[in-house]
């Protein structure tokens, strides 16, 4: 008997190296071990569940002096903002058009712990699937991690991929 297909949400986020505007290695990783693991050749038993969670910078500036901004200055702003973050869900929808897995994909603004525990709550996916960059317990400390949040938090199971060492940028914190 033919069910219901299994949801996984994935939570994905851009690159934080500078002039890559692309997915995240962790978010990659996170989404091809998907694939290979779970999805398999099973395309129709499953429905990826992409959610990006923009962080809401504080002037509304990243890294640009506020002083002389205009209300347009903003708007601008926030229709970059907006078209980044439908380019990085574009990039994982194509893929799953691709090899016809169905999928959804939506963007919310917060804090991302705090955003995925909600939309899990709210969107009860079967599992949560998120990257995890692999930070030692120093880095921790001052980055904070979105998947050990979730882990603890989630109203459903959470499996946490860590990206490989040879994925990892000089700088352990970029991603």
């Amino acid at each position: 008997m033919e069910g219901e297909p299994t949801r996984i949400m994935l939570a994905v986020n851009e690159s934080t190296i500078k002039g890559y505007p692309h997915a995240s290695i962790s978010s990659r990783k996170a989404f091809e071990w998907t694939l290979q693991k779970i999805v398999r050749s099973n395309t129709s038993g499953f429905k990826l569940l992409f959610l990006h969670v923009q962080v809401p910078d504080e002037d509304g500036f990243d890294d640009m002096d506020s002083v002389y901004a205009s209300p347009e200055d903003f708007k601008n702003l926030r229709n970059r903002d907006r078209a980044r973050g439908l380019h990085l869900l574009e990039f994982f929808v194509e893929r799953c058009h691709a090899i016809e897995v169905g999928c959804e994909a939506w963007i919310k603004k917060g804090d991302p712990k705090e955003v995925i525990c909600h939309e899990v709550k709210r969107v009860r996916p079967d599992f949560l699937v998120v990257g995890c960059r692999g930070l030692g317990p120093f880095q921790r400390v001052f980055v904070g991690t979105v998947s050990e949040f979730c882990v603890k938090h989630a109203e459903c199971p959470v499996i946490t991929i860590k990206r490989s060492a040879e994925e990892t940028p000089q700088d352990p914190v970029d991603d």
